[in-house]
């Protein structure tokens, strides 16, 4: 698993109600970091379907294969239900599609710049990573995938209220991460002082693997976790509480956790797979929004295939109902990100010109009768 995404919005800082938080830990400029997503490096590669005889339309397209990677996690729920339903190979017909499951960002951002991948969903900070690292040859994020899923969850014999955060030892999945950082801006927007890279301060953050996480709250080793789903309705049936949940902080509630991304030179080569690809995601999400019962027990299936244990109906269905599928990216949110990861001092200022290429997604939807989706102007370069 892994923690692993409109319009801009404007983004006030947590005294004022609002969080600054940071997926922007993709952290082009902080060493010593690897940016996990949940459950660490690695990955494993499958056929995840034979040839179809023909597309949606018939036509055969510029490439037999289209190699998609992306975590066996609820929050790349477009990818686990297209994938089970079989509308991704729909879409692309004779076009062969091979994937790859990963456990963490830089996995699979490794994977994409060596052509083991041409598409994947992944999280804001290893895209933005990716992206600068290349300086901006890597990757383009060319649609939205899920908002939501995060939450603070604490142990309430120790904590009742936002304002007995002092003294107590609050996890995180990583060092730099999405939720980490997340966690440093809303602390100091409250008046609390951490050092960020030891995590020691008015409040100890605690880097500690999501997979990690319930034992050492069931152990008494944190007092509470700024962590996504589905580990936060894990800690809940250990008997925490829910004490923030992380849209509630963001403007319009709605804020990237999860993006699609491709790869320059296969956007370049196979302009037309990409787009038979997005009309699979949004066909997808389509389907999660009518049918959400059906698209949860096939997020369900396809994390049993994948990780070994499907998850038990008390975690599944508060974490499955907290994240929102989307095919905005939500691109005001991702700078937004950038810029709090800049504030907490783990990133030097990105430049994230060009990082966006909506182009395909927007004629996609255009088709369908659909509102285009902005890129926050970071969609030229």
């Amino acid at each position: 698993m892994a923690p692993d995404p409109a319009p801009s919005h404007s983004f006030l800082r947590p005294n004022a109600g609002r969080i600054r938080r940071t997926a922007a830990a993709a952290l082009a400029g902080l060493t010593a970091v690897a940016l996990l997503s949940a459950c660490g490096y690695g990955s494993k590669a499958a056929d995840s379907g034979s040839a179809a005889p023909a597309g949606a339309a018939g036509v055969k397209l510029s490439s037999p294969t289209v190699k998609i990677g992306y975590f066996a996690n609820l929050t790349h729920g477009t990818a686990l239900v297209g994938l089970q339903e079989g509308t991704f190979q729909k879409e692309l017909g004779a076009t062969q599609i091979k994937t790859q499951v990963f456990n963490a960002g830089p996995a699979e951002i490794e994977a994409l710049n060596a052509g083991s991948i041409d598409i994947g969903w992944i999280g804001p900070s290893p895209a933005i990573n990716g992206y600068t690292k290349s300086d901006g040859k890597s990757l383009k994020i060319i649609g939205g995938s899920a908002s939501g899923g995060v939450k603070l969850v604490v142990n309430p014999e120790k904590i009742s209220s936002l304002d007995d955060l002092r003294g107590k030892r609050i996890a995180t999945p990583q060092l730099g991460n999405t939720q980490d950082v997340a966690l440093l801006n809303y602390l100091a927007g409250r008046g609390y002082k951490v050092d960020a890279a030891s995590g020691a301060g008015d409040v100890s953050v605690v880097r500690t693997d999501n997979k990690v996480t319930p034992d050492a709250y069931r152990q008494g080793s944190v007092d509470g976790a700024w962590v996504p789903e589905p580990t936060a309705s894990k800690l809940v049936t250990l008997g925490a509480k829910v004490l923030l949940d992380e849209k509630d902080v963001w403007p319009d509630k709605k804020f990237v956790i999860t993006n699609l991304i491709v790869s320059q030179k296969f956007l370049k080569e196979h302009p037309d797979v990409v787009e038979a690809v997005l009309r699979g995601s949004v066909n997808t999400n389509a389907f999660i929004k009518a049918n959400p019962d059906k698209a949860k027990a096939d997020a369900n299936e396809a994390i049993r295939k994948e990780a070994g244990n499907a998850l038990e109906p008390a975690v599944l269905d508060p974490a499955w109902s907290d994240i929102d599928f989307l095919d905005d990216p939500l691109a005001g949110t991702l700078q937004a990100e950038a810029d709090h990861a800049v504030t907490a001092g783990l990133l030097k200022k990105p430049d994230l010109n060009g990082i966006y290429d909506l182009t395909l997604l927007n004629k996609v939807l255009a088709a369908k009768g659909q509102a285009p989706v902005t890129d926050a102007g970071l969609g030229a370069k």
